[in-house]
This record gives structure tokens, C-alpha cells and sequence, in this order.
């Protein structure tokens, strides 16, 4: 996911104000916070990755049943009374299963990749056009995002530095979004780039 991008642009979009608003800085004042993992740990998007995981239900079912269904003619193949015909005409059937098995999961995690991306990234614009406000609030005269894992802009901060949280806290407050019951957090791996790994694969989850 482009989630850098969404940020910058939703920054540019405040730009202007947040310069003059910052002019003249009487002293430096710096934090650090975990960008992705902040939206990740909303409310608002945690709501979002339930309906999801709700949505997907049907789906996971039917390729749970897909798999069970390809094990089991797998283990008839063991069967000692099979004729070499039928064996074969067996496993010509688990390898078409298999085949239509494969492309069925595949449309099914890429589908339910992008639908996370898509709501991860609304949210995301809506919280980098927060950020400007809330480090406004506080003060802040630059806010680094700690929590990149490729390419980390902070090598070393103190805890009292990170807002991550508080800054989770104020957006949820202003959304009006409760928290889901019983939310179980998605790392923020569920906004991870599609085809990186099968984290949010719907038949798994």
C-alpha cells in the first residue's frame, strides 16, 4: 500500500496553514508516531476489518470445503483396491480440483487485500489531515513517523516521545466510532502491500 503517499498528500493539503500557524517557533518540540500501526489500531478501522472478515465468511467456508473435499480424494488414492485406470481418472479430478481450488483462494485474498487497502487508505488520509491538527495542538514542531519498517526515519526516540497512542486516542474521541467488542487487532500487516504474504487471507482468518 502507498500509505506514504496518502500521508503526504494529506499533509501538503494542510501545508500552508501549518506553517504559518507554527510561525515563529519559540523552541523545537519533536515526536515520533507509528503512522500505519496508529490507523490500524483505530476503531473506525477495526470496524471495518470485522465487516470484512464478516463479509469473507461465506467465501473462507467454501474453500475450507473446497480443501477438505481435494484431502480426502487424496487419501482414497491410497486405497489398495483401485484399478491403475481408476487411480489415474482419480488423480486427472484432484489436480483439476486442486487447479480450481488454487484460483478460487487466489481471487478470494486478492479480492479481500484490496478491500482493506481501499478502506485503510480512507482512513489514512483522514488521520494525516488530523495529524497536522493535533501536532498543532500539542505543540509539535516536527513529527517523524517512527514506525516504517523498510526504510525507518527514527533510529532512537524515548517513550515519552511516541504519541502514537494518545494520538489513536484523540482521533477515535473525534470519529465517534465505539471500539468493536472484543476486537481482536490486526497487525498492521492487514495494509501490507498485495502479494507480500498471506497474512489477510480470507481463508485463514
Amino acid at each position: 500500500m502507498k500509505v506514504p503517499a496518502i500521508l503526504a498528500a494529506a499533509l501538503c493539503a494542510g501545508l500552508p496553514f501549518a506553517v504559518a500557524a507554527q510561525a515563529p517557533a519559540p523552541a523545537s518540540k519533536v515526536a515520533v508516531v507509528a503512522f500505519q500501526q496508529a490507523v490500524a489500531q483505530t476503531n473506525e478501522f477495526q470496524r471495518s476489518f470485522a465487516d470484512l472478515q464478516k463479509k469473507y465468511a461465506p467465501r473462507r467456508d467454501q474453500l475450507k470445503a473446497e480443501s477438505d473435499e481435494i484431502g480426502s480424494l487424496k487419501k482414497q488414492l491410497d486405497s489398495t483396491t483401485l484399478t491403475e485406470a481408476e487411480r489415474a481418472s482419480r488423480s486427472r479430478t484432484i489436480d483439476e480440483k486442486q487447479k480450481a481450488f488454487d484460483r478460487s483462494a487466489k481471487e478470494a485474498q486478492n479480492d479481500f487485500q484490496a478491500e482493506i487497502e481501499k478502506d485503510f487508505g480512507v482512513i489514512a488520509e483522514k488521520m494525516g489531515t488530523e495529524l497536522i491538527a493535533y501536532s498543532q495542538k500539542q505543540g509539535y514542531t516536527l513529527v517523524l513517523d517512527g514506525g516504517r519498517q523498510q526504510t525507518p526515519v527514527v533510529l532512537w526516540a524515548t517513550q515519552a516521545t511516541d504519541i502514537t497512542q494518545s494520538f489513536v486516542d484523540d482521533y477515535n474521541t473525534k470519529s465517534g466510532v465505539p471500539a468493536p467488542a472484543a476486537a481482536a487487532a490486526p497487525r498492521p500487516a492487514a495494509a501490507r502491500p498485495a502479494g507480500s504474504g498471506s497474512a489477510s487471507h480470507p481463508a485463514t482468518h
